[in-house]
């Protein structure tokens, strides 16, 4: 595993990392004992950035892993978790909302004070106000929280965060091969600032690991069941955005650039990677053996300049005007 300075105090943190959505049971039934087994593969294979939210699973995820923390004694593990959606979204956003959710965090993490906090998606308009990153600021100086960032859905609102949030300390985005937009739009000034990047739905939900088919069954409790058109949620948090079928064509396409060492999803991870902004990527995982084989793209040689182009001719000509919802 490679490490990376994450963030203006240039903390380091494993470059792969364990996104704890699948285990709050989101993605289909995930048993207590596989999600600590996941948990556990992950330390063993390097990993030290666990993220995770307090509406996973309603609080479900938070607790798993507080609890696995506890017992195995791990202290180099960076949680970062989010609030803003359970129970506040769209319109409940107050300093004692907020407070609230990050005390509860606190409880279900077991932790005297959170090392990264996010709001989670709030409401652009809820952003542009101001007064939820004051809020931030007033837990931070109490100890509470030890950092804050925001998960945007779109660059405009990531511009609106730097704008009116002078401490913020990292952005989560959907970054993957379907989903370049923040290279041009984001990474540079993201990197004067001195804001960390986190890359969520790094393999499209499953599509940019290449075993996906048109004809495809999901678990009625899956996001990819039961939002696919964003019935739900943002539509780009499920599939990055792209109709179920065109996505699964989309990414033949991009089976056949990417042949070489390592999976089709581990050689998806190691694109992510090869942008220096990007702090962290942090892919799911619903099995111990995914976690383990996602933490290998890590030490992947970089993809050549050639699959590179090839890449980003395909999202120019063949994705970029599919993508729906905020982007």
């Amino acid at each position: 595993m490679n490490y990376r300075e994450f963030g203006r105090d240039k903390i380091k943190i494993s470059e792969v990392g364990l996104g704890c959505w699948q285990i709050g049971g989101n993605w289909g039934e995930v048993r207590n004992s596989t999600a600590n087994a996941i948990l556990q593969q992950s330390i063993d294979s390097g990993i030290t950035f666990f993220d995770t939210a307090d509406v996973y699973g309603e609080g479900r995820s938070e607790t798993l892993i507080g609890e696995f923390l506890k017992i195995s004694d791990q202290k180099d593990v960076f949680v970062a978790t989010k609030v803003g959606r359970l129970g506040l979204y769209p319109n409940g956003y107050t300093r004692d909302s907020v407070r609230a959710c990050v005390e509860d965090s606190l409880k279900r993490l077991q932790m005297k004070s959170l090392d990264l906090v996010q709001l989670h998606c709030i409401p652009h308009e809820v952003m542009k106000k101001g007064k939820v990153f004051s809020w931030l600021d007033e837990l931070m100086d109490e100890g509470l929280i030890q950092r804050y960032g925001a998960s945007v859905e779109s660059m405009e609102e990531a511009h609106t965060c730097i704008s009116v949030a002078p401490q913020l300390y990292s952005f989560q985005i959907i970054f993957n091969i379907f989903r370049q937009k923040p290279i041009h739009s984001l990474f540079d000034l993201a990197a004067e600032k001195e804001i960390g990047i986190i890359a969520r739905v790094p393999l499209a939900s499953g599509l940019l690991t290449g075993k996906l088919t048109a004809n495809q069954q999901f678990d009625e409790s899956d996001h990819r069941n039961f939002n696919c058109d964003g019935q739900y949620f943002n539509v780009g948090e499920t599939f990055a955005g792209l109709p179920y079928n065109k996505g699964v064509a989309l990414a033949e396409k991009v089976k056949q650039i990417l042949p070489g060492g390592g999976t089709m999803a581990q050689q998806s991870l190691r694109w992510i990677l090869d942008h220096p902004a990007v702090s962290v990527v942090i892919p799911g995982a619903s099995r111990p053996e995914q976690a383990k084989a996602n933490a290998e793209a890590s030490v992947l040689s970089p993809i050549s300049a050639e699959k590179y182009d090839a890449l980003k001719s395909l999202y120019r000509e063949e994705v970029e005007a599919h993508i729906r919802g905020p982007y």
